[in-house]
């Protein structure tokens, strides 16, 4: 198991600059997004590192659902500005396109391909030590101040990719619930179905003693190991608070218990898939994000075309887990009746169906779109769909349930319209 330092509590991005002077920084990286640059989680860690007497510079040119050409822009900035530490104010986004930049930083003469995933990269193992990396997060959903794991869309492959290393993790997550109060309601809704569909994965993902072949070395073991005993009970816990909290979180953005509750529901679930790892809901999202011709996504200040990560995922989340189910029907079964359902009657044929409907009603009632009709694609795209999943083998070999480029057409096609 391995996962980030959390510091949890209301107001303790206060305590930062601290970190930092602990840290015997002298030149520190500040990464954000342009939107956050002007809001309270920004202000809090520039007033906490002005305090403190830090010296450092602000990188602000994240794009949100980064790109490789984001992530290289953003590694220059960094090798030039030769840093001791980084800090990342955000989202996912501006968190893994920090983690991106310190590892390039101290590895300046690898190619960028040598640590990307393979078989779109070389998938090297990272063998050096990294700056020190402190997260803030900002929204509740993707749980990367907790994992080693980067994202990003691989522009000529149009398909997002990453890097996965347990030498990326952040030295330390400052999870400051007020920070998530500034969250747009679709942001919400979008992290909020990142954090469901980590903890579902994860929790029915391939388990770690069926995962093969086992490396002939420790260093090169995956980040993602497979459903374990340790990683369930993080993501067991998460479920349980998204079915209590996230409507709360998504119709009342002052509700700061159920928003504070989510945020916390994102770092157990990041433990939990950190370790375990995700399936298909997430190798399918990575083509529906990459391929997105024109959607406009609510809620996100941006200029380019959007289908923002957590509404990828969830969108086939009902045709995944209906699929799964027959190879672990408990875990699923269990996972239904913590949504809301009732399985009183429920035989084990019938687990899948029960689950899929269960997520179509969850779903409904937060107003997700129709489908990946609603975001764009028809039948024509099941195709391209299915290529730019077929490389994402990192996590598609982790689904409980072998499947072929057939079965992958099927889901997709499933997923069209969901209600």
């Amino acid at each position: 198991m391995a996962s980030s330092n959390i510091r949890y509590g209301e107001g303790v991005t206060r305590e930062i600059g601290m970190d930092l002077q602990n840290l015997g920084a002298k030149n520190v990286c500040l990464m954000t997004d342009r939107n956050l640059s002007y809001l309270p989680p920004m202000k809090a860690v520039l007033e906490s590192l002005t305090k403190n007497q830090i010296r450092f510079k602000v990188y602000d040119n994240v794009r949100v659902e980064p790109t490789d050409s984001s992530f290289k822009e953003a590694i220059d900035f960094a090798k030039n500005g030769l840093f001791d530490v980084f800090v990342a104010v955000g989202g996912g986004s501006v968190i893994d396109t920090c983690k991106a930049a310190n590892l390039y930083a101290c590895n300046p003469d690898a190619n960028f391909l040598d640590f990307v995933n393979a078989p779109i990269g070389k998938g090297k193992a990272v063998t050096g030590t990294l700056r020190p990396l402190i997260a803030v997060p900002t929204t509740a959903g993707t749980g990367s101040e907790t994992t080693g794991v980067a994202i990003f869309d691989y522009e000529p492959l149009r398909a997002k990719t990453g890097i996965a290393s347990r030498a990326l993790r952040p030295t330390l997550g400052i999870v400051d619930p007020l920070h998530t109060l500034s969250m747009p309601e679709r942001v919400a809704a979008n992290s909020g179905f990142d954090v469901l569909c980590h903890a579902l994965e994860s929790y029915t993902a391939l388990p770690y003693h069926q995962r093969s072949p086992c490396p002939p070395n420790p260093i090169n073991r995956p980040a993602y190991q497979g459903s374990n005993p340790i990683s369930d009970v993080w993501s067991r816990h998460a479920l349980r608070v998204v079915a209590k909290y996230m409507k709360r979180s998504v119709r009342d953005p002052e509700d700061l218990e159920a928003r504070s509750s989510m945020h916390l529901a994102s770092v157990f679930a990041g433990i939990g898939f950190g370790n375990a790892g995700v399936h298909l809901c997430h190798g399918m999202s990575y083509p529906i994000a990459g391929n997105v011709k024109t959607h406009s996504a609510k809620g996100y200040s941006v200029e380019h075309p959007l289908v923002p990560h957590g509404l990828s995922v969830v969108l086939t989340s009902p045709a995944v887990f209906n699929f799964t189910a027959p190879m672990c029907p408990e875990r699923h079964l269990e996972a239904a009746e913590i949504l809301g359902a009732d399985i009183s009657q429920v035989k084990r044929d019938d687990v899948g169906a029960v689950l899929d409907d269960t997520l179509r009603c969850f779903l409904f009632d937060l107003e997700v779109e129709d489908g990946l009709g609603a975001v764009g694609y028809t039948r024509d795209d099941i195709a391209a769909l299915v290529k730019g999943t077929l490389p994402q083998e990192r996590v598609t070999k982790l689904s409980p349930r072998e499947h072929s480029e057939d079965d992958l057409s099927r889901l997709f096609e499933a997923s069209m319209k969901l209600y």
